[in-house]
């Protein structure tokens, strides 16, 4: 039987400050939103380990998530991520973070930014979720949607109910704990 993330991630090096400090914490800061969602991107196909071992040179070559400067960038910029190899050097990422930073600066006059786009849509089953995300950016599938909104308190499942992180993020009062007390019920079991 494979270990859960919250019994393998205290005590090592990369996962267990991610795990203790980040993973299923709230946030609305534009800069935590958006670098979650460019970590998880190019995250696809890969493990979460190489993620995290590359994520200071990830804030180092998107100019540390400054989603205005990152939604300027042109061919020059394209080309010096995809020869900077501190990070994931493939074309269809690369790509989408800068598109997504566009999108994310135009959720500042539709939704006021980014989490208040996800709190307008909230709650939410994964399912839609994933189409919402679909729609409104590139390069989001399942596996990537849910892991961002499980990583920033929007889904149940960051951690396991035994874990004592689980119980610090409790009083956070993620969105997910909100909306179950509202009565929301389309998480599942």
């Amino acid at each position: 039987m494979a270990m859960t993330y919250c019994e393998a991630a205290p005590g090592h090096p990369w996962h267990g400050p991610y795990h203790d400090t980040e993973y299923g914490f709230p946030s609305a800061d534009e800069r935590v939103l958006f670098e979650r969602l460019v970590l998880e991107i190019n995250q696809a196909g890969l493990s979460w380990l190489t993620i995290l071992k590359k994520r200071a040179a990830f804030a180092a070559a998107f100019e540390n998530y400054d989603v205005d400067r990152v939604a300027e960038y042109g061919e020059e910029e394209r080309a010096r991520l995809l020869a900077d190899a501190g990070i994931i050097r493939n074309r269809l990422k690369v790509d989408a973070v800068i598109e997504n930073a566009k999108r994310v600066r135009a959720l500042r006059d539709s939704h006021g930014g980014f989490a208040g786009w996800l709190d307008a849509h909230h709650p939410m089953d994964k399912a839609g979720w994933v189409k919402l995300f679909k729609g409104q950016f590139r390069f989001t599938g399942g596996e990537i949607v849910n892991e961002f909104l499980m990583s920033l308190g929007y889904l149940p499942g960051a951690h396991h109910l035994g874990c004592p992180v689980e119980t610090q993020i409790a009083t956070l009062d993620p969105p997910w704990i909100r909306a179950r007390r509202a009565g929301y019920t389309g998480y599942g079991a």
